[in-house]
């Protein structure tokens, strides 16, 4: 699989030695089915980490956070997930929508373990799937171009705490997010946010919302 690396990466590989291990971890690792092993690794995920790049080729990172099973294996080349409700800047699914170029990591940390995938996503605020998926604004689908496990050896070992109250869920109010309240933002909110802020207990500075996200309670 020549064509997975670029010239680039080649280069460093030439300069470190690592030329032919890695023609043989592409032989060995790298695919574009999904597993059974993989799909199950997958779909019990409630998190991971998003990678995209804009048409001018600047990249952002994003996390990405749901309930177990909001990533879905749609077909053995097609993943999906949701976006949820953010903070209106829309720069993964923008990027998306621009380029289609996206980076996934799956992250389990008290394994652990991670998968890679690498594929050309598109982004839809009509797909069938919007109805399986409550708070969601649009749906994500990923055309897989390639996948592979990486040596976790780097990985630090965390445990799992809580879940996050503010994944949308049916027969549950989802709660408002902390920093719509902030006083500055009152005026840029969008309109399905009238009047939430008052509702859940009015304004507060950028000060208290500072003090309330590094207490944790934001």
């Amino acid at each position: 699989m020549t064509s997975f690396y670029s010239p680039a990466q080649r280069a460093l590989q030439d300069r470190f030695g690592a030329t032919k291990l890695a023609d043989l971890m592409t032989q060995a690792i790298v695919h574009a089915e999904v597993q059974e092993d993989e799909r199950a690794f997958i779909e019990s995920r409630d998190m991971f980490f998003l990678s995209t790049v804009d048409a001018a080729g600047q990249p952002t990172c994003s996390y990405k956070g749901g309930d177990p099973g909001f990533v879905r294996v749609v077909d053995l080349r097609t993943l999906a997930f949701p976006v949820y409700d953010g903070n209106g800047m829309y720069l993964s699914a923008g990027n998306i929508a621009a380029t289609g170029k996206v980076g996934l990591l799956f992250i389990a940390f008290d394994t652990p373990h991670r998968l890679r995938v690498q594929g050309t996503a598109t982004v839809q605020a009509e797909d069938p799937l919007l109805a399986a998926y409550p708070g969601a604004d649009l749906i994500v689908r990923v055309a897989i171009d390639a996948m592979f496990v990486n040596c976790s050896r780097y990985v630090h070992r965390h445990s799992r705490v809580a879940a996050s109250p503010y994944v949308p869920r049916t027969g549950c109010e989802t709660p408002y997010a902390t920093w719509k309240r902030i006083d500055l933002v009152q005026e840029a909110l969008p309109p399905r946010d009238a009047g939430k802020t008052v509702r859940a207990g009015g304004t507060i500075t950028m000060e208290e919302y500072a003090a309330k996200l590094m207490a944790g309670e934001a």
